[in-house]
């Protein structure tokens, strides 16, 4: 059976997501427009700084829960990167959808939000219910992995 584009890009992330740097949680993100890939990425440590792998994770020595005091973390979140790696190549975004492998955090939804993306297809829930509510405010269309687009 043929998968359906959403179904395409979504089994993208399993590979994307391999290259991140994070010792906590392992995420990607595709940034697609007219089905065709404009950027993607992983979290993890900015360009040239160590990596937590090299030196340890702050959040986990000093406990902090998962979705909980962000600037603590050296790495950067994947949708980030991927808006960031789409504007260092100068690609719009504006009305994309974005595939990811968890539902974003506040910083991240209002990045989108911000960047026009039109729609985020996740696999995974993270714990950011108030990303949602903001997602949902601005109208965009929020769909996990089995409401699936053909």
């Amino acid at each position: 059976m043929r998968l359906s584009w959403d179904e395409y890009f979504i089994e993208m992330l399993d590979i994307i997501k391999k290259r991140s740097t994070c010792l906590r949680r392992q995420v990607a993100a595709i940034i697609v427009k007219d089905k065709r890939i404009v950027a993607t990425g992983y979290n993890g440590a900015p360009s040239g700084i160590a990596h937590c792998g090299d030196i340890g994770c702050l959040r986990e020595q000093l406990g902090v829960p998962s979705g909980e005091k962000h600037e603590l973390c050296r790495a950067i979140h994947a949708e980030q990167n991927a808006i960031i790696q789409a504007a260092v190549h100068g690609v719009s975004i504006a009305e994309a959808t974005i595939y990811i492998t968890h539902s974003p955090c506040a910083l991240c939804a209002k990045m989108l939000i911000n960047a026009n993306i039109k729609r985020i297809v996740y696999t995974s829930d993270y714990p950011d219910q108030y990303a949602m509510s903001l997602l949902e405010e601005a109208g965009i269309q929020i769909c996990d992995s089995r409401c699936s687009e053909q």
